[in-house]
């Protein structure tokens, strides 16, 4: 079964949020709604999203404070719908991280094409070119294929669940870098989770017990202790 990417829309608007959120399920994705800047807050660290959709005329807040916040912990990418049609509106929102800027209106085809657009930015941004050209990170017998979610040893999926997907697939990303306890955990989780590691542990023996010939001995996800994870460089 392919895990169903997450998108949150982030609009005040009823007739807007349904048009958008029942174009996203009806392609596909999986959507909450959101209909104000701190409820959307809560649901970016609780629900952690794959990506957001945010409308910058929210009613207590504008959506621009949202944007500046999510970019000090996470890269998570972000597509603004807006009516501002004012280019220094759009050169702020990109000059804050925000990945795309849609004006309203807009069309079902022209929304899923930056929809996907941007969550195809989320593999370049590593610089993994073998990821942003298939979708696909291989190391030896190891294979991550982010379009079908899936991970394989040797031919033969391991049937990762999606909180252990996420961190492999994060790893991969980053192959040959040592990513941080805090990272992960603020990546994967939200800042909501603090800084305990336990959570991040746990996954990690499932993840090796699946993927791993010995897991005492990791030939695919190395620790580097006391600091975080490294996944192994492909060829």
């Amino acid at each position: 079964m392919k895990i169903r990417e997450k998108i949150l829309v982030v609009e005040d608007e009823k007739s807007i949020a349904h048009f958008i959120a029942s174009v996203l399920n009806t392609n596909g994705y999986e959507t909450m709604q959101a209909p104000n800047g701190s409820q959307a807050q809560s649901m970016i660290s609780s629900w952690c999203p794959d990506l957001v959709i945010l409308d910058l005329g929210l009613p207590d807040m504008d959506g621009l404070d949202i944007l500046r916040a999510l970019r000090t912990w996470s890269s998570l990418p972000v597509v603004v719908v807006s009516a501002r049609t004012h280019e220094h509106d759009k050169v702020d929102a990109l000059d804050l991280g925000a990945d795309d800027y849609l004006t309203k209106p807009f069309g079902t085809d022209e929304l899923l094409a930056r929809v996907r657009t941007a969550i195809r930015h989320t593999r370049t941004s590593s610089g993994n070119g073998e990821i942003a050209r298939t979708g696909i990170y291989t190391v030896d017998d190891l294979v991550i294929d982010y379009n079908k979610h899936q991970v394989l040893v040797r031919g033969e999926n391991v049937h990762l669940t999606l909180s252990e997907f996420r961190i492999v697939a994060l790893l991969g990303k980053y192959a040959g870098k040592v990513l941080t306890y805090d990272f992960l955990i603020r990546e994967l989780w939200g800042p909501r989770a603090g800084n305990d590691n336990q959570i991040l542990r746990v996954n990690m023996a499932n993840i090796r017990r699946k993927i791993e010939e010995n897991p005492a001995e990791p030939h695919y996800i190395f620790t580097e202790v006391g600091v975080g994870y490294r996944m192994a460089e492909g060829e």
